[in-house]
C-alpha cells in the first residue's frame, strides 16, 4: 500500500509539473497571438506611411521639375520675342531707308542730290539693322529637360521588406561563469556583413529551463555590442540562475532573439539575523550600526503617563520592536547580550566552498568577523570559546589585529584592510581570511567542522556592511591549493 501511495505521489508531482509547464506554454501562445496582432497592425501602418511618404516625394519632385520647365520656357520665350521685336523694327527702318535711296536715285533733279545721298549714307551707317546680331539668343532645343526614369523604375520594382538579420545561437559550452562575471559567446550559421551590432538581454531567475511568462525579475538590456561575445562583470549572484538571449541588428531592423540559455550562478547568500543581534546593534539586512542606547528604556519609563500599560504594550517593548528592528522569531536562538556585541547570519554552512566579504569602519573600538557554531552562547564573545573562529580588530588603548579561537590569539603582522574576504571549505575544515581588495591571505584556521557553522560578526562603537552573492574568487582557490601545506593552524594560536 505504501509503495503504491509513493508511486502515486510521484505521478501526481510529475503531472503537476507538466500541467504547470503546459499552462505556462499556453500563456506564452496567447501572448504571442496578442503580439502578432499588435505587430501586424504596426507594420501595416508603417507600410502605408512609407508609401504615402514616397508618393509625397514623387509629387514634390514632379512639381519641381515641371516648374523648372515652365521657367525655362518663359525665359527663352522672352529672349526670343525681344530679339524678334528688335529685328522687326530694324527691318522696318531698313526698308524705309531703301525706299528713300531708290527715290533719290530715280529723281531727275540735280539740285540737292549730293546732300540727300550724304544723309542716306549717314542714316544707313547708324541704322539698327547693321547693329543687330543675327544669331538667336535662345535655343529652341529642350532636350536637357528630358528625363529617363528607367533605372528608378527598376529600383522601385525592387522595393521589398527589409532583410532581417539571421538569428544568433548562444554556444553554451563556450560560456563561462566565474569570479562573479559571466562571459557569453554566440555564432551565426552564415556570415552577414550587413549586421551592425548585437543586443544582449539577461535576466535573473530561480527557475532552470524555458523562461516563464511571468518572471520575478525584468530583462536587462546591453546594446551596441560589436563582437559575437560579451562579458558582464561585477555581478552579485542573488538568484540560482541567469537567462540570456541575443539578437542581431543591421542599420534598419533587428532580427529574432536567439533561443534563451540559462546558466547556473551559484553563490553563497545570506542576510543578518536581527533576532540574534545584541540590543546595541541596529541591523538592516546586510548592514549593522552600533547604537549606544539600544535596548535602554530608562528614559521611556520616565513617561509617567505610560506606567500603567500592560507588559505586552509597554514603551520598552514598543521601543525594541520598532519597524527597522523587528526580529524574525527563530526557535532555539537567544539574542546575544552583555559584552557579546554579536550578530549571526540567517544561513548555515554545512557543505561546499563559500566566500563573502565585509567592509568595516577601521575606527571602530572593536570589530570581529568569522564563523560560529549554533551552540555559541549568548554571553560568548567571538574567538573566546571553542565554538567560534574569527579575525579581531581592537582599537581600545592600542590597535591590534589578531586571529582568535578558543580564547587563544595570534597577532597578525599585516596592514588592516578596508574589506575582509572570508573563505570557507567545509569538508576540508579550512577557514581563511583575505585582504579583499588585494586578495592577499591574512590567516587560515585548519580544523574539522562536525556541525554546521554560521557567519558571525561583532562590532563595538562602529559599523560594518556585508556583501554576499559572491563566488569564490579564482585567485583565492588557486592560492588555497598553493598554501595548503603552509597555512596557520589552531594549534599555533597562543
Amino acid at each position: 500500500m505504501g509503495e503504491h501511495k509513493e508511486s502515486l505521489r510521484k505521478i501526481t508531482t510529475t503531472l503537476t509539473l507538466k500541467n504547470e509547464e503546459i499552462t505556462n506554454f499556453i500563456c506564452s501562445l496567447k501572448q504571442s497571438l496578442e503580439n502578432l496582432e499588435a505587430n501586424s497592425d504596426r507594420v501595416h501602418g508603417d507600410l502605408e506611411s512609407e508609401f504615402t511618404s514616397l508618393h509625397a516625394v514623387m509629387d514634390q519632385l514632379k512639381d519641381g521639375m515641371l516648374t523648372r520647365i515652365k521657367q525655362e520656357r518663359a525665359s527663352r520665350t522672352y529672349e526670343l520675342q525681344s530679339q524678334l521685336s528688335a529685328c522687326s523694327k530694324a527691318l522696318e527702318s531698313s526698308e524705309e531707308l531703301l525706299d528713300l535711296a531708290n527715290q533719290t536715285l530715280c529723281s531727275s533733279q540735280t539740285e540737292g542730290f549730293m546732300q540727300a545721298a550724304k544723309d542716306i549714307k549717314d542714316s544707313v551707317t547708324m541704322a539698327p539693322a547693321f547693329r543687330l546680331s543675327l544669331k538667336a539668343k535662345a535655343s529652341d532645343n529642350m532636350s536637357h529637360m528630358m528625363v529617363d526614369f528607367s533605372q528608378e523604375r527598376e529600383m522601385l520594382r525592387g522595393i521589398s521588406f527589409l532583410p532581417v538579420p539571421a538569428t544568433p545561437e548562444i554556444q553554451v559550452s563556450e560560456c563561462q561563469v566565474c569570479d562573479n562575471t559571466v562571459s557569453v559567446f554566440w555564432t551565426l550559421q552564415e556570415p552577414d556583413s550587413k549586421i551592425d551590432h548585437y543586443t544582449l538581454e539577461h535576466r535573473r531567475t530561480n527557475h532552470d529551463g524555458t523562461p516563464r511568462l511571468r518572471e520575478e525579475f525584468p530583462w536587462m538590456v546591453v546594446e551596441g555590442i560589436r563582437p559575437m561575445e560579451h562579458t558582464l562583470t561585477g555581478l552579485r549572484f542573488d538568484t540560482r540562475f541567469m537567462t540570456f538571449r541575443v539578437k542581431a541588428c543591421n542599420k534598419a531592423v533587428a532580427g529574432e532573439f536567439s533561443e534563451p540559455v540559462t546558466l547556473e550562478t551559484h553563490a553563497f547568500l545570506f542576510k543578518l539575523d536581527a533576532a540574534s543581534a545584541h540590543q546595541n546593534l541596529k541591523v538592516e539586512e546586510l548592514s549593522v550600526e552600533w547604537d549606544s542606547v539600544g535596548g535602554k528604556v530608562q528614559e521611556i519609563r520616565k513617561d509617567k503617563n505610560r506606567t500603567n500599560q500592560s507588559p505586552m504594550h509597554s514603551p520598552a517593548r514598543v521601543s525594541m520592536m520598532s519597524p527597522k528592528r523587528v526580529p524574525v522569531v527563530r526557535p532555539g536562538r537567544d539574542r546575544f547580550t552583555a559584552e557579546s556585541y554579536t550578530v549571526l547570519a540567517d544561513t548555515a554552512i554545512d557543505a561546499g566552498q563559500q566566500y563573502w566579504e565585509v567592509r568595516f569602519d577601521k575606527e571602530s573600538k572593536a570589530f570581529a568577523v568569522g564563523v560560529a557554531l549554533r551552540s555559541l552562547g549568548r554571553f560568548d564573545q567571538l574567538g573566546k570559546s571553542g565554538a567560534s573562529w574569527c579575525i579581531h580588530l581592537n582599537n581600545w588603548l592600542q590597535q591590534s589585529l589578531t586571529a582568535k579561537h578558543n580564547n587563544k590569539a595570534r597577532t597578525l603582522d599585516c596592514a588592516i584592510p578596508d574589506r575582509i574576504g572570508v573563505y570557507c571549505n567545509y569538508e576540508e575544515g579550512i577557514l581563511s581570511f583575505y585582504n579583499a581588495k588585494l586578495k592577499q591571505l591574512m590567516h587560515t584556521f585548519r580544523t574539522k567542522f562536525t556541525q554546521p557553522i554560521i557567519p558571525a560578526f561583532m562590532v563595538w562603537n562602529g559599523t560594518f556592511s556585508v556583501k554576499t552573492g559572491l563566488q569564490v574568487p579564482s585567485v583565492v582557490q588557486s592560492g588555497q591549493r598553493k598554501n595548503s601545506n603552509t597555512s596557520s593552524s589552531n594549534a599555533s594560536l597562543t
